[in-house]
């Protein structure tokens, strides 16, 4: 048994913060993909001066990914992350505070991006999250999401996973850890249904096998 996999998935644990950057990687091959897109796009719908937050920031690997224009266009790079043991790692050019999204205050804000963060959050939950963002985003902004997303049914849903697995495996992955890992997520990993954000007008900008990644708009009047 691997040593640092937690029988219950938990970011409150030393051996997972440890490990976090590495493990991702290892485990989802276009991890740096989604990635550079999120960057992209962050640069696309934030104006100078303005404000990004980073929920469920992890060890910093968004506010990295932009750190060229968080001082030439002198932005307020907030990052949220609920795990101090996460927190203890972060490394990147921004605040962060030790928060749950739940709880967290959020002010008016140009860009929000929840990267591989929803699925973690409780499902009650995700709504009134949801609503709160819409409340505070600003005209011009954008609410970006990148997340797993439950299996279509049938043959295809396992053919999918099949290819998730056959990933990390090719990632240096053992079998033994995959399995370990998958039933330690049972319960804690909950996958975000894309429907429920079509329903909020967002677009569709990636598709990787079980994850998908989703941008919201806030549309001026003159758009």
């Amino acid at each position: 048994m691997a040593e640092w996999i937690p029988n219950n998935w938990t970011f409150e644990n030393q051996g997972v913060a440890s490990r976090f950057d590495q493990h991702v990687r290892e485990t989802l091959p276009w991890y740096d993909l989604a990635t550079h897109g999120t960057a992209h796009l962050i640069r696309s719908y934030v104006p100078d001066g303005g404000l990004v937050y980073d929920i469920g920031a992890s060890t910093g690997n968004i506010a990295r990914s932009v750190s060229d224009i968080i001082d030439a266009r002198n932005l307020d790079f907030v990052g949220i992350e609920p795990s101090q043991e996460m927190a203890d790692m972060y490394d990147a050019p921004s605040r962060l505070y030790v928060s749950n999204a739940q709880e967290f205050q959020f002010q008016p804000f140009d860009v929000a991006v929840l990267f591989l963060t929803m699925m973690f959050i409780p499902v009650a939950d995700r709504e009134v999250l949801l609503d709160r963002l819409h409340e505070k985003v600003l005209a011009g902004g954008a609410i970006i999401i990148v997340d797993k997303a439950p299996l279509p049914c049938g043959y295809l849903g396992s053919t999918i996973h099949r290819w998730t697995m056959k990933q990390k495996q090719i990632g240096g992955i053992t079998p033994e850890e995959i399995a370990e890992k998958e039933l330690s997520l049972v319960g804690v990993q909950r996958p975000l249904d894309p429907r429920e954000l079509m329903k909020r007008n967002y677009t569709t900008w990636l598709q990787v096998g079980e994850f998908f990644g989703a941008i919201y708009e806030e549309r001026s009047q003159d758009q």
